[in-house]
């Protein structure tokens, strides 16, 4: 399989000493993936499920997938309850794919960098692989996370700082040593695999109107897109949903590229405070393909949106709750009518708090 970058036509031949992006600083993704005939998916299966449309072979599982899709009145949407993931959040997505690929590609060691539940991910598929981790984290992240990291076998590497900080930390040792930069940020596996959200969710539910995601990186919103419009593509649907994306107010690049700056901040969603998104240009195209958005929200809407998820029986983290804010804000402004079928995932466990 070749790495191509769409900035600059540069491709790459894949291997343990491929390059973690383009000489021109862009991401890279996979070239001239197959697109499988429609056919009948097993979900016993998880989200290998949907094998045909993966990179790799399932070397690095633990059973994920086809997580519960339920109705939630309180809202008119439905919910993907991707925090039942086994490491508590979608981030499995994508750790699966990414670690099967580093033991087809005979990886020994891993690093990434994380906020928390990308690095719980990595650190618990690698163990499962039998690979070696080292996971760059904000010095004040959150101690049941880094406990994750911890049990797995995984050391958590704790870096002062910005977000930004951890991430040029983490580089530095990939540059400067022998691992493999095992990233949800930049790795394509990471999101061939939170591709899967889609490929579920057609299979599930069916093609909505709109979805509704937090929004950091773009892992799950990019995925969910490709995922969308790969399955329009090889004829399995006829539609792509719009996407509409939540950042965090005051660490908000992409509704900030749309909008303008915004005044408030928002810690409490700590798991998108990403101020340079690694693949900022993909988010952007994908909003105005899809015919969506990007709005960002308070500390406030958030407490009060978690509030309203934990009393409803949605034991979901802070961060997770954005996305149904955003769904309350989006109807607000008219963006989202009364009667269209709109998802929102919920993206991270509460009991990782």
């Amino acid at each position: 399989m070749t790495l191509a970058c769409e900035a600059c036509g540069r491709t790459y031949a894949e291997g343990a000493d491929e390059p973690w992006r383009c000489e021109c600083g862009h991401a890279l993704d996979f070239a001239d993936r197959s697109l499988p005939e429609p056919r009948d998916v097993d979900a016993e299966r998880g989200l290998w499920a949907f094998r045909d449309f993966l990179p790799v072979e399932p070397r690095v599982t633990l059973g994920e997938g086809f997580t519960p899709v339920a109705d939630a009145p309180a809202w008119d949407a439905t919910f993907k309850l991707d925090f039942v993931f086994p490491s508590g959040s979608y981030k499995d997505r994508g750790a699966t794919v990414l670690l099967s690929r580093a033991a087809e590609l005979g990886v020994e060691r891993v690093v990434e960098d994380s906020s928390g539940n990308a690095g719980a991910a990595v650190a618990q598929y690698a163990a499962r692989a039998g690979i070696d981790a080292d996971i760059y984290v904000p010095a004040d992240a959150k101690p049941s996370k880094l406990r994750a990291i911890e049990a797995a076998g995984a050391t958590p590497v704790r870096v002062e700082g910005s977000r930004a900080d951890v991430t040029d930390a983490c580089v530095d040792a990939v540059e400067s040593g022998d691992a493999w930069y095992a990233s949800h940020a930049w790795n394509p596996a990471f999101y061939a695999g939170t591709e899967t959200f889609a490929y579920e969710l057609a299979v599930q539910h069916g093609v909505p109107d709109a979805l509704v995601l937090p929004l950091g990186h773009g892992t799950l919103f990019l995925g969910a897109y490709r995922g969308f419009a790969r399955l329009k593509e090889a004829g399995w649907t006829d539609s792509v949903p719009r996407l509409y994306g939540v950042q965090a107010a005051g660490v908000a690049p992409v509704a900030e590229r749309l909008h303008g700056g915004a005044d408030g901040a928002n810690d409490v969603a700590d798991g998108i405070q990403i101020a340079d998104p690694a693949r900022l240009d993909q988010i952007l195209d994908a909003i105005d393909a899809s015919g969506g958005d990007a709005i960002a929200l308070d500390a406030d809407a958030t407490e009060r949106e978690l509030d309203r998820l934990h009393a409803e029986g949605f034991y979901c983290e802070p961060t997770s709750a954005v996305a149904p804010a955003g769904f309350r804000a989006y109807r607000e402004r008219g963006d989202i009518r009364e009667g269209e079928d709109v998802v929102v995932p919920l993206t991270g466990s509460g009991l990782k708090g």
